[in-house]
């Protein structure tokens, strides 16, 4: 597949695509780099994983922190896996509970403080990627993130804009002004940030192998913290803790097979989406042509509505993944789209029919596709001050009112962050995603159409504009977008917001294409310019 690519990129850019054996692409150089250092010392494509992830905690914490969810699917060079390293509510979190400290109107536990947070898993994937498939010891692969919180680093420029935009709403959070406002306000770029409570919170994981985290020193720090500023979370939440190996799930499309994490996530949304894409030639159609663009907004539409209807915990859905992605139904939900005009879909069914990511890649065949999420920008707002642990906020993504997403102790809400893999024949091709909240199952919906009927490269990929939709009719765009697409997109009904913001409302992926024999021909390797990212390799 690799030779059918067109490397000519038509869209303006300020990267290239890298071709080697050994490959990182992250959202941060430094990330990267940290990533080639565990591949230089003999590591694999896991250990240089882990390596890059705890240094995205320390060099893009308003996406991420020691205190976040993440997800993985990794191919250890026969057989893919996937980990769901979402965190469980705490033991003493029930609606009733949270309806009569917020009143009985209360739809969702709050946005912000520790009321939003539920046990962070992050720690713990790595502690279990490490376990089961790395080479390297445990405290090797945390020295660079160690070394960068300790002496500090100076601020790029996309992290530091958006840095500065959440403090108005954070700044009072309980800890995270000593932790992220050094001066009393946001760092300037190219100014020095230390962040010396991470790195003792690091130092204490890898020592621990992690168990500082969970149920020890940590944990009860976290504990004490979370009591002082009214919230329930324990160390025994921390110690009942335990990510979960899981079997990815799949749909073929166009020869090839995209893989995603099973619910509690949304990653069924691309399969649903694409699914229903392969009912139409859309590689007959312009590449940034409307009626592409159309089609694709069409059936992301109509992947959402089942999605956030039907999608929960396995055990407290009501539709199984099968019936969701059956493929006689998913052809009766393509044929309500009307090329003509948009519509505002609701959920059929089915019974009848903000985060960084990362992948790497080595010479031996191993690949990782890996993201790592606070939630909303810096999450919860709760900065524990002794071991810096930046805490997410993914509790406000349960419902206290009837349904599959209804909170109740130790259960997993509905997560946004997931990690994308392709296969051919059952080998591997392709670990890719693209972050930011909804947008996730949508840029891997976009891009992959572009690589797979459209030919172009994932560099050209990654630069293409693209169009995010929100809710009924309801899309924003690029400004980069064609114009006399835009407009088309408008008269048939949808409407559009032109967004300048790229990074806010588009998200940022980071690819890597297998182009054969890793021991030869190696990867392609991409980084988004929309973050402050890059692909490197040897």
């Amino acid at each position: 597949m690799a030779h059918a690519f067109d490397f000519h990129n038509p869209y303006p850019t300020t990267r290239i695509p890298v071709f080697a054996r050994n490959a990182v692409s992250t959202s941060h150089p430094l990330a990267s780099q940290a990533g080639l250092r565990m591949l230089w010392k003999g590591g694999n494509a896991v250990d240089a994983a882990i390596a890059a992830a705890a240094v995205m905690t320390i060099c893009e914490p308003v996406s991420n922190g020691l205190g976040s969810d993440s997800f993985a699917i990794l191919w250890d060079g026969k057989k893919l896996h996937g980990l769901n390293a979402s965190g469980r509510a705490p033991a003493a979190w029930t609606a009733q509970n949270f309806k009569s400290k917020y009143g009985q109107d209360a739809a969702t536990p709050p946005k912000r403080g520790f009321d939003s947070v539920t046990v962070p898993g992050a720690v713990g994937s790595w502690m279990a990627m490490s376990e089961r498939f790395g080479k390297l010891p445990f405290g090797d692969l945390l020295e660079p993130a160690i070394d960068i919180a300790e002496r500090g680093y100076l601020l790029p420029v996309v992290v530091q804009q958006k840095w500065a935009a959440a403090l108005a709403e954070l700044g009072q959070g309980p800890g995270f002004a000593q932790a992220f406002m050094p001066w009393g306000r946001a760092p300037n770029v190219g100014e020095l940030f230390q962040f010396k409570a991470a790195a003792k919170g690091l130092r204490a994981i890898a020592r621990s192998k992690g168990e500082a985290f969970y149920g020890g020193e940590i944990a009860h720090a976290i504990e004490r913290f979370s009591k002082a500023n009214g919230g329930s979370i324990t160390a025994r939440d921390f110690a009942d803790y335990k990510p979960e190996w899981v079997k990815p799930i799949g749909k073929n499309y166009r020869g090839h097979t995209l893989h995603e994490i099973p619910p509690n996530g949304q990653g069924i949304a691309a399969l649903i989406a694409l699914g229903i894409l392969d009912k139409f030639d859309i590689a007959g159609m312009a590449v940034d042509g409307p009626d592409a663009q159309h089609l694709q907004i069409e059936a992301m539409k109509l992947a959402f509505a089942d999605v956030y209807k039907y999608v929960a915990e396995p055990a407290n859905m009501e539709v199984t993944v099968d019936q969701m992605l059956d493929d006689a139904y998913l052809a009766s939900r393509a044929k309500l789209i009307d090329m003509k005009k948009a519509q505002d879909f609701g959920a059929g069914n089915p019974v009848k029919g903000g985060t960084i990511y990362l992948t790497t890649a080595d010479e031996n065949g191993m690949m990782v596709s890996f993201i790592q999420s606070n939630y909303m920008g810096f999450g919860s707002g709760c900065v524990e001050p002794n071991f810096g642990i930046s805490l997410q906020n993914r509790g406000h993504a349960f419902s206290l009112n009837e349904g599959p997403n209804q909170v109740a102790p130790g259960k997993r809400p509905f997560h946004t962050i997931i990690p994308a893999f392709l296969t051919k024949d059952g080998q591997p091709v392709m670990s890719y995603g693209v972050m930011g909240a909804n947008m996730q199952p949508q840029g891997h919906m976009q891009t992959l159409v572009r690589m797979l009927d459209f030919k172009q490269s994932p560099q050209a990929a990654c630069d293409a504009p693209r169009w995010r939709y929100n809710a009924g009719l309801e899309i924003n765009v690029e400004q980069q977008m064609d114009k006399t697409t835009v407009a088309a997109l408008q008269q048939r009904g949808h409407q559009v917001e032109v967004i300048n913001d790229n990074y806010q409302d588009f998200g940022a992926g980071q690819f890597i294409w297998r182009m054969g024999n890793p021991k030869k021909e190696g990867y392609v390797v991409a980084s988004d310019p929309r973050r402050d990212g890059l692909a490197a390799g040897f």
